[in-house]
């Protein structure tokens, strides 16, 4: 639909922007040949679901979309104000965007296998149900209300013949009939706009013999070429884009060829021809319309009568008839393209009821989905005038018409292999597309249209956090795989040093799942919300099917609670090797896990294992932490954390890198926001004389870390000594040597009565960076 509201029939000395949409319908029941989550009720076979070819699916409902209401009752308007040329290149400009997008979305249905729902389907399968979601659902209501300014617009024109009749029973009538039409088949629906094509054929006629009879009083050379734009009386003036807004919405409502989509035997061939053919027809009926109203009629009668074209005509009752049946036609298509639209939603669960939403009657037709529908068109009905929510209607469909051209640019653009139409366009007929729709919305009104774009951004925002499971694949992996990819390469171009870019990126090696499970948490803990955890399974006794039912239960566990988590199964011999192999694999991986999460070993052969583990991260610049869970307490009630910080006599400078320091600085500082616990830093030296140093380094060190809730401890003594006697904490975190002596670390886990870890950094952190 494209036009139409009680303000255009009536001849109203105002001009406002009216409502866009679509005509045509899609049958939601093809889908259980493409969608496997929408199966074929009984009885309603595949064919009965594709019976419409380009002629009849697409073409005639786009045409009578676009030779609507506008064309009869403004049309001598905009060629008043613009005059000849001005008017031609309104009517250019405003089909020149619609046709970018027509082409757009003719290229991307011959791409998909498109399902039912238009332009909503085209979206969501493009970028995601969540997308499509927010943009049908505005465009389903605001197709729903422009059923009800077709009404209206309607009720005016019989009005005109028939004054006497009261509006609210018209309104009442016209509507009823429209609902019976569209509640028996879209068949039936078809077949009428065949009989309305053949008026406003007739109407067209009309306005053919009174050329022929001698209308075109005025030569081309007494023609106005460009107007004045002196505007009605009442609006004190206009202007080029304000004339260009009031006749757009006549150029829109190219989506009645994929509503369809459905009820198409060949919908490839079918959207492209018949959308494609229609846009082009109607162009030449609007330039030909145009040079006979400029040679019928003067200016000042083009922009004071809206009538001027059932004026000029040979039989002026023809041009009233065609306006009549352009208003029914396009409430017709509306209302069936909406339940269509709304079934369509719900076979995806995008809206509530979807269950009963989704139901099909045995000819395959959405009747819950109208039934809903045509509840809203009558409450609307009610309001009796809804020219405040116009261009709403008009904004919500060019923000469809936006999102489609965006769909195509983005696919273009990714150059996946995927994304192979049939109809080959230039990625500029995409991009033009997509800033004129924009551009046209903020011409007709900025304020609704930064409206509209807040709604949908507002039900994309409720429906992404509904995590919907789609039936289809959609491009946003691919958009995703392709900026990573776009990002990799800018930063192999940056410094390799990068401390202000790092994250906690863990490899975990697990060879018993239990292992993971009870260090899930502090993992959790250390890498929320922007880390990362890369398991690595390796696989007992040569049998990585076991091992990989297990790391995928409990990656995806990770998932679940926010943190990115991938894992994979290494069958490459013993711990050890699997390990460093894994860490040489990863060397030039762009997500490059950056620590090494082991727990602290319980055999000597593994600790040997983890002395080679050890020296192979230091040789690949990874940092290496330790688990070591006490038995009992374990985290215990993760509200205090204490960083030991070795005595760094007599040089207590602080640098960019602070000496095996960095990393236990970094993971206490993430755990205490996480648990919002408080850290304590102890230093014990060995030297009296350098215990104000000591606590000058840690303040410094507090301060330039920029580490809240943070308090010092800085005592002189033996280390094993003040261990015992230190305050108590539920993590004590401390330096890893190059050669640890794990029994002392199990006697630190016992003499704290704490858990405790052990970190080596890799050179590439920087806890002041």
């Amino acid at each position: 639909m494209a036009d139409s509201s009680k303000a255009e029939a009536q001849s109203a000395a105002s001009p406002q922007p009216v409502a866009s949409g679509d005509a045509g319908a899609s049958d939601a029941s093809n889908t259980a040949q493409i969608d496997p989550s929408i199966q074929l009720p009984e009885g309603a076979s595949a064919a009965q679901q594709n019976q419409f070819g380009w002629f009849g699916g697409v073409f005639t409902p786009t045409l009578l979309t676009i030779l609507g209401v506008i064309m009869f009752v403004r049309e001598g308007w905009v060629i008043g104000h613009a005059g000849l040329l001005g008017g031609l290149l309104i009517i250019t400009v405003g089909f020149g965007i619609t046709l970018c997008t027509a082409l757009a979305m003719s290229a991307i249905t011959t791409n998909i296998r498109i399902g039912a729902g238009g332009a909503y389907a085209i979206i969501a399968q493009s970028l995601g149900l969540e997308v499509g979601g927010s943009v049908g659902i505005p465009r389903f209501l605001s197709q729903a209300l422009a059923v009800t300014m077709y009404l209206f617009g309607f009720r005016e024109g019989w009005l005109y013949i028939f004054p006497e009749h009261p509006t609210l029973l018209v309104d009442a009538a016209t509507f009823l009939t429209v609902f019976v039409i569209a509640y028996v088949s879209a068949d039936f629906a078809i077949r009428v706009q065949y009989l309305i094509m053949a008026v406003i054929a007739c109407a067209l006629a009309s306005i053919g013999m009174a050329a022929a009879t001698g209308s075109m009083q005025y030569s081309l050379g007494e023609v106005q070429l460009w107007g004045d734009f002196a505007g009605s009386a009442d609006t004190g003036g206009s202007g080029f884009w304000v004339v260009f807004a009031v006749f757009f919405p006549a150029t829109t409502g190219i989506m009645a060829g994929a509503n369809m989509s459905g009820d198409l035997k060949d919908p490839k061939r079918a959207i492209p021809l018949g959308t494609l053919l229609a846009i082009g027809v109607s162009f030449v009926i609007y330039v030909v319309l145009a040079i006979w109203l400029a040679r019928s009629a003067t200016p000042e009668e083009m922009t004071s009568n809206y009538t001027i074209m059932m004026d000029k005509a040979y039989w002026p009752s023809a041009v009233l008839a065609g306006l009549l049946g352009a208003t029914f036609s396009s409430a017709l298509a509306s209302l069936v393209g909406a339940a269509r639209i709304l079934q369509a939603m719900g076979a995806h669960r995008v809206v509530p009821g979807a269950d009963w939403l989704e139901q099909l009657s045995e000819n395959g037709e959405p009747r819950n989905a109208m039934w809903i529908t045509g509840g809203i068109i009558f409450l609307s009905l009610l309001v009796r005038d809804l020219n405040a929510v116009a261009p709403l209607i008009t904004m919500f469909f060019l923000v469809t018409y936006a999102m489609i051209c965006a769909s195509v640019l983005i696919e273009q653009s990714l150059d996946l292999v995927s994304f192979r139409p049939r109809l080959q366009i230039p990625r500029w007929v995409s991009f033009l597309g997509l800033i004129g729709s924009l551009f046209a919305m903020f011409i007709i009104n900025p304020t609704v249209s930064l409206v509209a774009v807040v709604v949908t951004l507002g039900f994309y925002v409720v429906l992404a956090r509904r995590h919907l499971d789609a039936p289809f694949e959609d491009v946003r992996s691919g958009m995703f795989v392709a900026f990573a990819e776009w990002a990799a390469k800018r930063v192999t171009e940056l410094p390799t040093m990068q401390e202000r870019a790092w994250k906690p990126n863990l490899l975990v090696p697990v060879e018993n799942a239990n292992d993971l499970r009870g260090s899930f948490l502090l993992i959790e803990n250390i890498t929320k919300p922007q880390g990362s955890v890369k398991i690595l399974g390796v696989a007992p006794e040569g049998h990585p099917d076991v091992m990989d039912t297990e790391i995928e239960t409990l990656t995806h566990s990770f998932r679940e609670r926010g943190v990115f988590a991938s894992s994979t199964v290494l069958d490459v011999g013993d711990f050890a090797g699997s390990v460093c192999a894994a860490m040489q694999a990863l060397r030039s991986a762009f997500f490059r896990p950056n620590t090494v999460f082991l727990r602290l070993p319980e055999s000597n052969t593994r600790e040997d294992e983890q002395q080679v583990i050890i020296r192979e991260a230091e040789r690949e610049e990874i940092a290496v932490m330790i688990y070591a869970p006490h038995p009992r307490a374990a985290l215990g009630q993760r509200e205090v954390i204490n960083v030991w910080i070795h005595d760094r006599s007599p040089d207590w400078r602080i640098a960019m890198q602070t000496g095996n320091l960095d990393l236990a600085l970094l993971a206490a500082y993430k755990l205490s926001q996480n648990w919002d616990a408080k850290l304590r830093l102890i230093t014990i030296v060995d030297d009296p004389d350098e215990l104000e140093k000591a606590r000058d380094f840690l303040a410094k060190l507090i301060d330039l870390g920029r580490i809240p809730n943070a308090t010092l401890i800085a005592e002189h003594g033996e280390f094993k000594d003040y261990v015992q006697q230190a305050p108590h904490a539920d993590l004590n975190i401390f330096g890893l040597l190059p050669n640890p002596n794990f029994a002392f670390f199990r006697e630190l886990v016992s003499t704290t009565e704490s858990s405790c870890v052990f970190v080596r950094d890799s050179g590439r952190e920087s806890a002041i960076a």
